[in-house]
């Protein structure tokens, strides 16, 4: 029997390999047009001759007034950039801010880089190797170091517009949103700048793992879920029959090492160009159901096309980790998913609904059943402009709790 396993795993992840080979072809990116900046910039310098982190920041019309301060954080791969109309739609009412994470946008060298040369008349500049950023990116951490130091320029900002501590909020999308959530998880009973966010938005958060559509998912969802299946398990027992828990503790141990040990090879110099994988063309067809958005996402350079498969593997384990202990998360949120969406499926957010939602009575789900889509403050009129008054008007239920004064219409 444990001989059979072992061979499933093995045939398994030979398949996994051949289909990261297929799609690790060669892959050439170019920028032509500068970062699409938005509001006033403040530097923040980073550890490691790291980047400066960009903070954005977009006022109100009348910013000493405004109720509250929103923090908008982007998801995998794609940067704050993107999220300019976003910030305008806020700042009607509130003082937003925004960053690009560790290895995206302008926190990454070769993409830093590219801004610079483009900004002297450059006509044109390759960011093909954006991409190996992430290849300190073992886990999160890196991120929620971004974050925490956004969170804090987020803060004095907002502060400092009328030497008052008015609520902050954030607004985060997919993988943004578990690095938010876990930051909070981690933080939040410490003296710091967590204690300050007063509620949370939840955009399609990664708190599952993705499931491919159409023939690639009958060929690596069933790795993918061996994968994580194991990851949950390894020498993490739970509440399972003996005879259960100790065939799942053998499929993780031998599970586990094999997979941790391949992707951290194919992640190597001289390997990782032809093993890491490029986003294939069904990922931005799940993101809007907007051609006009869709045909902006295919035209941005500053998204990175690839994804190192130690990052990848490092993503799982901190989703992973992050259940095993949501059941614990305290921070009022709102939680926006679609019930198709094959990036980050239902049964995450589903999942953390079940274990949190009566924690607070301010926490609100709003799921959409017959939604495909992934990105939902991209998407068609006029569900997008619906969402984000659905949004503003939780914020005000918010703060119309805090002894605020909002708008609620």
């Amino acid at each position: 029997m444990k001989y059979h396993r072992m061979r499933y795993t093995l045939v398994a992840t030979l398949i996994l390999l051949t289909l990261v080979m297929l799609s690790g072809c060669v892959h050439r990116q170019f920028v032509s047009e500068p970062y699409p900046r938005w509001g006033e910039e403040s530097a923040v310098t980073r550890p490691d001759n790291n980047p400066p982190l960009i903070v954005r920041t977009m006022f109100s019309p009348d910013p000493a007034n405004a109720p509250a301060c929103v923090l908008l954080v982007h998801g995998m791969n794609e940067h704050i950039g993107r999220y300019g109309e976003i910030a305008r739609h806020f700042s009607q009412r509130f003082i937003v801010t925004g960053f690009d994470f560790y290895a995206h946008g302008l926190s990454n060298p070769t993409l830093q880089q590219a801004n610079q040369s483009l900004s002297t008349g450059t006509a044109k500049q390759e960011v093909s190797d954006a991409y190996l950023a992430q290849i300190e990116l073992h886990d999160l951490e890196p991120m929620r170091q971004d974050l925490d130091q956004a969170l804090r320029q987020t803060i004095m900002q907002c502060d400092a517009q009328n030497e008052s501590e008015r609520p902050v909020f954030i607004v985060s999308h997919s993988l943004g949103s578990l690095i938010v959530s876990s930051y909070l998880l981690q933080t939040r009973n410490e003296d710091g700048p967590a204690m300050r966010v007063q509620g949370v938005v939840l955009l399609g958060p990664a708190f599952s793992v993705s499931e491919p559509p159409g023939w690639r998912g009958w060929l690596v969802n069933p790795l993918i879920k061996l994968s994580f299946h194991a990851e949950a398990h390894f020498l993490n027992p739970q509440d399972e029959p003996l005879p259960l828990l100790i065939f799942n503790q053998l499929l993780a141990l031998i599970t586990v090492p094999l997979l941790d040990g391949a992707f951290e090879v194919l992640s190597w110099p001289g390997l990782r160009s032809l093993f890491t994988p490029v986003a294939p063309g069904w990922v931005v067809d799940y993101l809007t159901d907007s051609e006009v958005e869709k045909a902006r996402l295919r035209a941005d350079g500053w998204i990175i096309r690839r994804s190192l498969l130690r990052y990848v593997k490092g993503i799982e384990g901190e989703i992973v980790n992050f259940r095993q202990h949501m059941d614990k998360f305290a921070v009022p949120y709102y939680l926006i998913y679609s019930g198709y969406d094959p990036i980050t499926p239902a049964w995450g957010s589903e999942d953390f609904a079940h274990a949190t939602l009566n924690k607070h009575p301010n926490n609100a789900i709003l799921s959409l059943p017959n939604i495909s889509y992934h990105q939902h403050l991209f998407l068609k009129e006029p569900l997008r402009n619906k969402l984000l008054i659905n949004i503003e008007q939780w914020l005000d239920r918010r703060l119309l709790s805090l002894g605020g004064y909002p708008r609620i219409e």
